[in-house]
């Protein structure tokens, strides 16, 4: 399972806590490095869940060393509920696994060249699909939306002039093109924001992780612990948002303001206010911690 470094893994198991007879799932399985630490850690089971079958291909090692103790399920972690019993812990990895990035045929990375693809279940509408058939509006919103890119008008319609669009390295090459020279003088490629917003939409990835967040507070048993590492801001303030409407410290009503009723009662007690971050040494050996956040909470009593 050589490859891939699970981030802030120390940080994750000491979230978890792991105990023996526990149930826990990992539900982003990508390299099993997770899902390895888990079971290390205590006599405990794990459900590994991802929709990617090469991932799945990849930790049928890890069932046989495991034994009964880890199973493997394809398909998304927004189904965790259908998966999975009363669980005393989720982890949450969001966002591209080191081996989907560093595989080029898999088209998520402009570092080399490949087909545009960017497909985590390797099933349905490629990126390449969206970008030759999409229309000028269409894909600015998205590269704007999910990208938050400022530019996003200018690559849409740089997009549509050069299709078809077919590789990683000619996508890159267009969107940069269409930012202008300026634009290379930035610390983060050009290209960046454009492949990280086609990304988020061919996979709907912040749609998984509203419904999978929704799923972990189904089978989470009380005291069970929910870890969620982060990449960008957009899932960071999704995750932040989720459990801050189900907290026990969402703020009190205003004197001011009309009786609304009794607040439904709390599903978490936040365990972190503000997210962990990496620490340097980590973020030396693994630079793509570098913009990991961490948010943990604990299942309260139903």
């Amino acid at each position: 399972m050589s490859g891939h470094l699970p981030v802030m893994l120390n940080e994750v198991l000491a979230a978890l806590a792991p105990r023996d007879g526990a149930h826990y799932v990992d539900g982003t399985f990508g390299g099993g490095g997770y899902a390895r630490a888990i079971l290390e850690a205590a006599d405990c089971t794990v459900l590994g869940i991802d929709r990617d079958p090469e991932a799945i291909a990849r930790g049928r090692k890890l069932v046989e060393h495991f034994g009964g103790r880890l199973t493997l399920v394809e398909g998304e972690f927004s189904r965790m509920d259908e998966f999975a019993g009363k669980t005393d812990g989720v982890v949450l990895d969001l966002g591209v696994s080191s081996f989907q990035f560093d595989t080029p045929a898999r088209g998520f990375s402009f570092r080399e060249d490949g087909p545009l693809d960017m497909r985590m279940s390797l099933s349905g509408e490629s990126a390449a699909d969206l970008v030759n058939n999409a229309d000028e509006r269409t894909l600015s919103q998205i590269i704007s939306r999910y990208g938050e890119e400022k530019n996003a008008r200018r690559i849409a319609r740089a997009l549509i002039a050069a299709r078809p669009v077919t590789s990683t390295a000619q996508l890159a090459k267009i969107v940069s093109e269409a930012q202008g020279p300026a634009a290379l003088r930035h610390a983060i490629h050009p290209a960046t924001r454009t492949f990280q917003a086609l990304r988020i939409h061919v996979n709907d990835e912040l749609g998984e992780l509203e419904r999978g967040l929704d799923a972990a507070l189904k089978i989470l048993a009380p005291r069970g612990r929910l870890a969620v590492v982060s990449f960008h801001s957009l899932e960071d303030r999704m995750v932040k948002q989720f459990l801050m409407r189900h907290s026990d410290t969402r703020p009190r009503a205003s004197r001011h303001a009309p009786d609304m009723g009794q607040a439904p009662r709390a599903a978490f007690r936040l365990l972190t206010n503000r997210p962990q971050v990496p620490t340097a040494d980590e973020i030396a050996t693994n630079p793509r911690a570098r913009s990991a956040k961490l948010r943990i909470a604990e299942r309260l009593a139903a």
